[in-house]
């Protein structure tokens, strides 16, 4: 054998059969793309919200503000960890 010669690995026989048509990796990979545009979409609309009270609260109440910080941390945990 040369060096850097190598045989490409086989595929399982269940990767050739009727079981997972080609077009599976496509879909797989089309809900998992879903799953984190859908859960940073949510993460988006959950900061927004978060900040808009995060702001009324600074005009009504301002010693309450840093205790009301949690959701806007929470909808960011949210994008990062969410699918």
């Amino acid at each position: 054998r040369g060096a850097g010669l190598r045989t490409p690995p086989r595929l399982p026989e269940i990767a050739m059969s009727e079981a997972c048509p080609p077009s599976a990796p496509f879909f797989g990979f089309m809900g998992v793309t879903g799953a984190i545009v859908f859960a940073n979409l949510g993460a988006a609309y959950g900061t927004a919200k978060a900040g808009v009270g995060l702001a009324s609260m600074g005009v009504m109440n301002p010693s309450l503000v840093m205790s009301n910080v949690l959701p806007v941390i929470m909808a960011g945990g949210l994008g990062i960890y969410g699918p």
